[in-house]
Order: C-alpha cells, then sequence, then structure tokens
C-alpha cells in the first residue's frame, strides 16, 4: 500500500502551503474515491463521506493554533469492511451495512508503542495479529483508530470519522478514537500532543454531536448505560490510557464545550 499523505502544515507555515493543501482536498484528492485510486485495497464505498471533504473543515477551523495534519489512511479493503460488519452485529445486534456510526463519544488513548511508525503498523493490517491475545476472543478485526497523534503533535487521519473503527470495547458504534504515539515510561505523551488533543476534539465537537469525551480507561462506567451496546458479558480488558493527569488536564482545557458527565459505577 501506498501512503496517502499531505505535507505537514505548521501554523507557522506560509499562506502558500496553506492553500496548496486545502486546493488539494477541495480538488478530491483525498475523498474516498481518491483513496481508492491510490490504494487498491480501499473502501470500495459511495455512501461512506468524503475523508477529505471532513478533513478539509478541520483545516478551516478558526483557531490562532494550527496543528500539523496529515491523511495516512489505513487499508480498509472488502475483508477489513465485512470483519467491521461483522463485529457490528456480534457485539452490538446492529445490522452494520455500511459500517458506518454516528459519532457521540470521543476516546483518548495511547498506543504504548514509541514510535509513529510502529503506531501506524499496529493498525494497517486488516485482521487482528495473532499478538493479541488479550483480545482475540472479541473477533478478527484488527484495532484502530480515526487519528494517531505522534510525539511532536502532527495529527494523521486514518480513516473516515463516520467509519467504525474497532478502538473501545462496547462503544465503537458511537465513539470517534484518537490515539497517542507512546505512552511509555520512556515516551511520555508530551505536551505538543496535549495541545493537538485539545485542538482535534474541540474542532470534532463542533462538527458533530459529541456529549462524552473520555480516557480509554474509563469506558467501564458506561457498562449499562444507554450507549453500550456489547452483548458479550465477558469480554473486557484493563486500561490505564491515556493516564488520570492527561485526562484531568484536557477536562480542565475544555470546560467550555460541557461534555456530559461520566456514569457513576453501575
Amino acid at each position: 500500500m501506498t501512503n496517502i499523505q499531505i505535507k505537514p502544515m505548521s501554523h507557522r507555515g506560509s499562506d502558500f502551503e496553506r492553500k496548496e493543501v486545502l486546493s488539494s482536498i477541495a480538488s478530491g484528492g483525498f475523498s474516498a474515491a481518491g483513496w481508492n485510486k491510490n490504494c487498491p485495497t480501499g473502501m470500495q464505498n459511495k455512501h461512506i463521506k468524503w475523508m477529505g471533504v471532513g478533513f478539509m473543515a478541520l483545516l478551516l477551523g478558526c483557531s490562532s493554533y494550527q496543528p500539523a495534519l496529515a491523511e495516512r489512511p489505513i487499508p480498509f479493503g472488502p475483508e477489513r469492511k465485512q470483519l467491521t460488519r461483522e463485529y457490528l452485529q456480534e457485539h452490538y445486534g446492529l445490522p452494520g451495512e455500511e459500517a458506518t456510526i454516528e459519532p457521540r463519544m470521543i476516546v483518548l488513548h495511547w498506543t504504548a508503542i514509541p514510535s509513529l511508525e510502529g503506531s501506524y503498523e499496529a493498525f494497517r493490517p486488516e485482521r487482528l495479529p495473532n499478538a493479541r491475545g488479550d483480545i482475540q476472543g472479541g473477533g478478527a478485526l484488527n484495532v484502530s483508530a480515526h487519528y494517531l497523534i505522534d510525539r511532536d503533535g502532527t495529527i494523521y487521519h486514518l480513516m473516515p470519522d463516520t467509519v467504525m473503527a474497532r478502538h473501545t470495547i462496547g462503544l465503537n458504534h458511537c465513539a470517534i478514537g484518537i490515539e497517542n504515539v507512546g505512552g511509555t515510561a520512556e515516551t511520555p505523551l508530551t505536551k505538543e500532543q496535549f495541545r493537538a488533543n485539545k485542538w482535534l476534539v474541540r474542532e470534532l465537537s463542533g462538527k458533530y454531536p459529541i456529549e462524552y469525551l473520555i480516557g480509554h480507561y474509563e469506558y467501564t462506567l458506561f457498562d449499562g448505560h444507554p450507549l453500550w451496546l456489547e452483548q458479550d458479558s465477558g469480554y473486557r480488558t484493563e486500561k490505564t490510557d491515556p493516564g488520570e493527569a492527561f485526562m484531568a488536564e484536557m477536562r480542565k482545557a475544555l470546560g467550555d464545550l460541557n461534555f456530559k458527565p461520566l456514569p457513576e459505577n453501575q
């Protein structure tokens, strides 16, 4: 697969660079059709919203801070699409004909992998690697996320916001996933990542009716909540990402968005 990539655009970049990126997206170069053309295993579904259109909305957001942004789609061919449909049916009882979601939640993660390439490679295969024995029982669909943020704050768009990604048990049918490179003792999340997450959550919240912002470690609080659709009572994992301190600071920084409070333990 040849990765489709936009030159990272910094808020310090020239007006020409900004116009060049927007022109590339507006011309259709980063639409779902463009994805198919550049990636033989790309999604073949005319009903899926264009990645380029959604990403252009993010690029056009008014803010004094402009992170570096790039499209880097993971393969989403017939096999991954079918596995996604099966996941929606088996775990949530949803038909999942189009493998799409209606975002109402954003979940922040860390990859616990120190490099961008290693993190991307974890999501690239369509089928779950044998090494992921902890979630093997949950199906053959590989894990993924909609966005991946590098340690320098660059935001990579991996898949359309309204296509289901496997990243949070029980909530994938309504959640946009944002992964952050690192999260180990040697590679803690950076201030650049914090700033990029804050910007991205704000932009996505202006685009979709987002009700909740959670850290991955908080997902089990929704067990019993109307949004919780997991049908396998034994399918749970313990998570710590992206850290309690990170989430506390993020909620403080985004308090004006008035997300709903987390459910109490059921």
